[in-house]
Parts: C-alpha cells; structure tokens; sequence
C-alpha cells in the first residue's frame, strides 16, 4: 500500500515554465520602472529556467533579451544624463 503519490517531473517543469514567464514580465517591466534591479533578476530566471529545461523556451529568451535591453537602456540613460537616477 503506498500512501503517498509517487513523485513526478512535472512539477520541476511547470516551476522552470513558471519562471520564464517571469522574466518576460519581469524584463518587461523593467524597460519602465527600476530596470536597475528587474533586468538582473530577469537574466537570472530565464538562464535557470533554460538551463532546467523549459518548455517555453521562447519566453525565456525573450525575458533574457528583455533584462539585457534594460541595462542596455539604462546605460544609454546614464550616459545621456550623466547620472544613475532618472532626473526629471
């Protein structure tokens, strides 16, 4: 008799899908708002999440090119103003 349900790979795949979806978002957001800290963090779930594995494989590079254009986009800003902050 086994009391428990035997353990799947399932879950494994909907967390790395899980977190491709949030780098999308994530990396979205971050051309916005704080793209200092949400570009980073983007990277780093779609390269866990690619490298798990994912079957959104698209949404994980899209989040990776996302949290690179925020850094991208913040240096422009940077160099352009001269500062880290956005100076209205």
């Amino acid at each position: 008799m086994q009391l428990t349900a035997p353990a799947s790979r399932r879950t494994g795949i909907r967390d790395t899908d899980g977190m491709a979806v949030a780098s999308f978002i994530l990396g979205l957001l971050g051309l916005l708002v704080l793209n200092l800290f949400l570009g980073p963090i983007a990277i780093v779930l779609a390269s866990v999440a690619l490298w798990r594995g994912t079957e959104r494989r698209g949404r994980a590079l899209l989040g990776l090119g996302l949290g690179v254009a925020d850094l991208l986009v913040l240096a422009a800003f940077m160099e352009f103003d001269s500062t880290i902050s956005w100076s209205i």
